[in-house]
């Protein structure tokens, strides 16, 4: 894992957080909080409009309205996920819709806000509502004006796509903090330049084999990124100093499918992007807790049933696979080769200030953000580097391009704080946290065995020329999201037999490597 093993809540989401006008609309039905004091944020204003040359238009950026929702009551969360799932789909179809008609949007200014942009806003504007009714059916209570002014999308122009437009000057963003070596995210390409693999609609692509990235800015040669990895927090003498290792494989029998069953319970397709699945080999978007506690395992620990999945990894070089033709798959711009990883290691550590809690069974967490082109990164946890390099730097809004014998590597440093009560939350974010920059929680809060994951692939360096890129690589995710490396994300469900979340715990408080 390198030193890069624990994420703390960045300067950027304190001041987003510190910003934000939270509300509480109600005991027990939903609370507001306005997450994203950010560009999202700004271009979801009303100040952002369609620009008159559409044609200039890259993606739809619309507010993430279930990051929103804190509290819904637990009798309307089902019927809550399927109406935000609805949302998702509907965003994907609008996307697609976008990238199609490049040619109408440089012969009518008026064409993306008059046919994508205001119907979709009609569309969320009757989920929203149904929302509404979920919840107060229930009992719940709902700022109904604050749910509905979520309707509205905006769209954004190439050079916006920068997760969130906080990196300015070229410099890599690591943690809320500018880095010096790397280059803006998208800020140097207008529209992307031609399609890989395919004729440029208009000239109007933003890069990739589908058109909808990954584009140049994307990427950058990792040797001339500055060290950016901050020290471990200081350790104190009741840390848990253990670490607990599962052998769960590398996705080698390709487990796949693009459900998500914790964002979107009983929805085909609701990641609308492939994952690599390893441990429970039976997760898809109907799994209970009943049906994981009897599924299969690839781990060798067998008491170890839990869900360990990521979104694919493709390279982009003219290739396709399985599902090119496919939901999820090509059909929603997620082409090229499905890359396995050649190393996969699941590792849980210990706290440096206390000693842990065990898991509780079927705990959910979801670290990172899929959706950090139009939502900022308040919430993205993205770590991508190369071999011989994590130690030095871990990179959040870009690619790296490793050198000669060099493989790039993904880590993940999931949230390590439980708020003692809860296995899930509403927006599947509050019930867990990030320790504070001394490693402790907060709040109430207690430490409990931090997830940590590191994927290693083999890929080829990508080539830049002439402000494009050749043989890119990029991660699976939301059409819309463009395929940005911030958009990186990791899931997971905790289910264990013969007491075995027990075993993890005690090894780490008692200082030992166990596997």
């Amino acid at each position: 894992m390198g030193r890069n093993t624990r994420k703390r809540r960045t300067p950027l989401a304190t001041k987003a957080i510190a910003a934000s006008a939270a509300l509480a609309l109600g005991g027990g039905g939903l609370i507001w909080a306005n997450f994203y004091a950010s560009a999202h944020e700004s271009n979801n204003s009303g100040q952002n409009q369609t620009k008159a040359a559409a044609g200039q238009v890259a993606t739809i950026a619309c507010p993430d309205v279930q990051q929103k929702l804190t509290n819904v009551p637990e009798k309307a969360r089902q019927g809550v996920a399927t109406e935000l799932a609805n949302l998702d789909k509907q965003i994907t179809e609008a996307y697609a819709r976008l990238a199609s008609t490049r040619q109408a949007q440089t012969q009518d200014a008026g064409f993306v806000q008059n046919a994508i942009v205001g119907p979709l806003k009609e569309k969320r504007a009757a989920t929203l509502d149904r929302i509404r009714i979920d919840i107060q059916r229930v009992g719940g209570q709902v700022d109904a004006a604050g749910l509905s002014a979520l309707a509205a999308c905006t769209t954004q122009s190439a050079n916006q796509t920068t997760a969130g437009g906080q990196q300015q000057n070229g410099g890599q963003q690591q943690g809320g903090q500018q880095q010096n070596g790397g280059q803006q995210q998208g800020g140097q390409q207008q529209n992307g330049g031609q399609q890989q693999g395919g004729q440029a609609g208009a000239g109007q692509n933003i890069g990739g084999q589908a058109g909808n990235g990954p584009v140049a800015a994307d990427f950058v040669d990792i040797t001339k990124v500055q060290p950016n990895v901050a020290a471990k927090p200081r350790k104190t003498g009741n840390a848990s100093n253990g670490t607990f290792v599962t052998r769960c494989g590398v996705n080698a029998n390709k487990n796949h499918n693009t459900d998500n069953v914790i964002v979107a319970p009983g929805v085909n397709n609701g990641a609308h992007h492939l994952h690599d699945y390893v441990g429970n080999q039976k997760v898809n978007a109907f799994s209970t807790n009943n049906s994981l506690i009897a599924d299969q395992t690839s781990c060798q620990n067998r008491g170890d049933l839990s869900a360990y999945y990521w979104p694919v990894v493709r390279l982009q070089n003219g290739t396709q696979d399985f599902d090119q033709n496919a939901d999820g798959g090509g059909k929603e711009g997620n082409v090229g080769k499905i890359l396995t990883p050649v190393q996969a290691q699941i590792k849980y550590v210990g706290s440096p200030t206390s000693k842990v809690t065990a898991m509780p069974q079927f705990l959910r967490i979801i670290t990172g953000d899929a959706k950090t082109t139009t939502n900022g990164l308040a919430n993205a946890n993205a770590h991508w580097s190369c071999t011989g390099f994590e130690n030095k730097v871990q990179l959040t809004t870009q690619y790296p391009i490793c050198p000669q014998g060099s493989n790039v590597v993904r880590t993940f440093a999931f949230q390590s704080c439980w708020d003692g009560k809860n296995i899930d939350s509403a927006n599947h974010r509050t019930h867990v946290a990030f320790a504070d920059a001394n490693g402790n929680c907060g709040n109430g809060f207690k430490a409990i065995p931090q997830l940590t994951m590191r994927l290693v692939y083999k890929i080829a360096p990508p080539v830049l020329q002439n402000g494009q890129v050749k043989n890119a690589y990029a991660v699976d995710g939301f059409p819309e999201q463009l395929h940005k490396a911030a958009t990186d994300h990791d899931d997971f469900i905790a289910v264990f037999k013969n007491n075995l979340a027990n075993t993890i715990a005690n090894c780490i408080n008692q200082g030992r490597q166990c596997q």
